[in-house]
């Protein structure tokens, strides 16, 4: 099956990194569901990529298996994830940070990754082929200041990656996350005006990544050319990454 026939899932896709992330599978010539709780938003997301649209929630196993049936069943087995979703929380000292908000920001980030690759795993095993891109953060290397909950849950969205990569290592199936540094994105608009500035300061370039950039990598990361790369980090950082 040529890289153009591919299935391609991507999970909160109705706006910013992900819509970019799925604009770029569609060039490609990838069929494209895409996956998000906000229902206009999605919709209209799809109506003007020409993709499947489904509105569901990441954190519920219930949700999430629905939105694959319904998904294989518009375009095929479910060939490649893009495990995108997500939510940054509150800024606030750890000391401060609210437990609700703890919460929420580990289930979304963390917790709905791990549900999504659980649900897609099987058919790819059953077919020996897939690729799984979790998006991931520069801040789960590094730990942002202010962001306990968004750095915890990307360090666990990279060990995750891992742990599945090296389960999956021997298959046809390849796993791998992104770490970018600052994207400028609607996400924004949950942190404070300090915190943008101390993350645009830590970037050597002095700008913020465009989600393109980002894009671009996850296209190669979904292809046949990644072949002997699985259970890795790519960072997308501006030069912000240290290792």
């Amino acid at each position: 099956m040529p890289d153009t026939s591919r299935h391609a899932i991507i999970t909160g896709a109705a706006r910013g990194l992900g819509l970019a992330i799925a604009q770029a599978l569609a060039a490609q010539g990838h069929r494209i569901s895409l996956w998000d709780r906000d229902r206009a938003a999605v919709e209209a997301a799809a109506h003007h990529l020409g993709a499947h649209a489904q509105t569901m929630d990441v954190t519920n196993p219930a949700s999430i298996a629905a939105a694959l049936t319904a998904s294989e069943a518009a375009l095929g087995p479910a060939d490649i994830l893009v495990a995108n979703a997500g939510i940054t929380g509150p800024n606030h000292l750890t000391e401060d940070y609210p437990v609700d908000a703890w919460r929420q920001v580990i289930d979304i980030d963390l917790t709905g990754v791990f549900l999504c690759c659980q649900a897609v795993l099987p058919g790819m095993r059953a077919r020996d082929w897939g690729r799984i891109i979790n998006i991931a953060s520069i801040a789960g290397k590094e730990g942002n200041p202010n962001a306990a909950a968004y750095s915890a849950a990307k360090a666990g969205v990279i060990a995750l990656t891992k742990s599945i990569g090296k389960e999956t290592a021997t298959t046809g199936i390849r796993v791998n996350c992104v770490t970018p540094a600052a994207v400028e994105t609607e996400l924004f608009t949950q942190m404070t005006t300090e915190q943008i500035a101390w993350m645009k300061s830590k970037i050597p370039m002095g700008r913020f990544g465009l989600p393109s950039e980002v894009a671009a990598l996850v296209t190669w990361l979904a292809s046949e050319a990644c072949s002997f790369s699985t259970g890795a980090v790519f960072d997308c950082s501006g030069g912000r990454a240290t290792y």
